[in-house]
């Protein structure tokens, strides 16, 4: 440090030792480069990229193999791993795990937002991690389809099925959830403006375009092989699972599969999660309750013009019913309406939802002709398996009945055969040989 004086000051002023440059060690020309042939590094490159999970150790020996058999320095260890630490993760990616895993991990991605209520549903299948009993000592894996406000992250419909996915499936998800629910904590219903999924062949089968059109409805797939961008729908899929599955009887990594629930019963818990739970929960990402955010601004849904319009969401009985002077039978009910009068004896084509046989929908000539109520049941709804389960138990107790009087029948004759075989023969003959006999 030197002191120099200016104006009656002192100021002081760093001093700076320059070395002479010949001291300093200048760095090396190939620093960071790996000093093997040309070709020693392209035959580790291309072993390092066609094995995922071989050890650099295994890879390094049959590079002294290779070396030995074609007179090139062999690489030592530590070069082979300096040659795989080099390599582009993306590049490793790409060829360890395909395109589709490198899309999924390095690709920029187009989400889709919706800026209100019912401008975007998504739709989607997931096999649930829970076993249910499906009838006497039988069990299976359901399928959820659900349709999600994206907006909102409302849920608008659900269908649980023991079947894998298909048309029929997304059809009565989605007539579930434009129709107008009896509950308020579920009031989410209209026509979206734009259906989002995937390019499954249940989405784009004739059926779900049909349905479109008529419900003026715009279908928007994602690209064909890469079903991404619908991580919302996706993230509900987790939550059902972490939230409801993992409390269940029958939750597969629990490996508990005693006292399974039914069909039935895990529908209904499913649908009591989504109304009385998942809508009424605060969203991390929102920072609303999904319900609260659809019902924002009180906007009117956008409804067919005809609710009818919705019976082509619903299944299609593909043979024809004969029309009755009694009415239609159908699942072992009748189903009955003052217009099938002028077509008994014709037949017609019938429309149902599995979840509710009270009521199906007749057509005629493709024709709306009317709705047919069945009698028994229109005061409540019953299901499908509901009718089935009936019948089953009713087969069982003709078929215990009919073993009974079997049974008794049986020991009848044998009991007949054994007083038979007790009662003596008398050996005086009846005969009468004289008058006065």
């Amino acid at each position: 440090m030197r002191t120099k004086k200016c104006g009656g000051r002192l100021f002081s002023t760093p001093t700076f030792i320059i070395e002479p440059k010949g001291l300093l060690r200048e760095p090396r020309k190939d620093k960071g480069s790996i000093r093997v042939a040309r070709e020693v590094k392209e035959q580790t490159t291309k072993l390092l990229l066609q094995h995922k999970k071989r050890s650099i150790a295994s890879i390094h020996r049959e590079m002294c193999t290779f070396c030995d058999l074609n007179n090139f320095a062999a690489p030592s260890y530590h070069q082979v791993y300096a040659i795989s630490k080099n390599l582009s993760p993306r590049l490793k990616k790409l060829a360890h795990d395909g395109m589709k895993s490198y899309q999924n991990k390095y690709d920029i991605v187009y989400r889709r937002e919706a800026s209100h209520p019912n401008e975007i549903w998504q739709a989607d299948h997931t096999l649930l991690d829970i076993v249910v009993a499906t009838g006497p000592n039988k069990k299976g894996r359901p399928w959820l389809t659900i349709i999600m406000d994206d907006y909102s992250r409302s849920i608008a419909g659900y269908y649980l099925s023991l079947k894998a996915p298909s048309s029929i499936q997304t059809a009565l998800a989605l007539y579930q959830a434009i129709k107008p629910k009896e509950k308020k904590q579920w009031a989410i219903n209209g026509v979206p403006e734009k259906f989002y999924t995937d390019h499954g062949s249940d989405f784009v089968s004739k059926h779900m375009e049909q349905v479109a059109i008529d419900l003026r409805m715009n279908l928007l797939f994602s690209k064909v092989g890469v079903p991404r961008g619908r991580g919302k729908i996706e993230r509900f899929f987790l939550t059902v699972n972490q939230m409801l599955l993992q409390e269940l009887p029958g939750y597969i990594p629990a490996r508990q599969q005693q006292h399974l629930l039914t069909y039935q019963e895990l529908d209904s818990k499913i649908e009591h999660f989504i109304t009385e739970v998942y809508h009424q929960k605060v969203h991390a990402t929102i920072k609303e309750t999904p319900l609260a955010l659809w019902n924002e601004g009180q906007f009117l849904p956008n409804l067919p013009e005809n609710m009818e319009d919705l019976d082509l969401l619903l299944l299609h009985v593909a043979k024809t019913r004969k029309v009755h002077s009694d009415g239609i039978y159908f699942q072992g009910l009748k189903y009955m309406n003052t217009n099938l009068a002028a077509y008994v004896n014709e037949s017609v084509i019938i429309r149902y939802n599995p979840r509710d046989l009270a009521e199906i929908k007749v057509f005629y000539q493709d024709q709306f002709l009317c709705s047919a109520i069945a009698d028994e049941i229109s005061s409540y709804k019953v299901s499908m398996d509901d009718i089935a389960k009936a019948r089953r138990k009713l087969s069982t107790a003709l078929k215990q009945e009919l073993q009974f009087h079997k049974t008794v029948s049986e020991e009848a004759i044998q009991l007949s055969q054994r007083t038979e075989e007790l009662t003596p023969v008398s050996s005086t003959s009846k005969l009468k040989r004289y008058i006065h006999e």
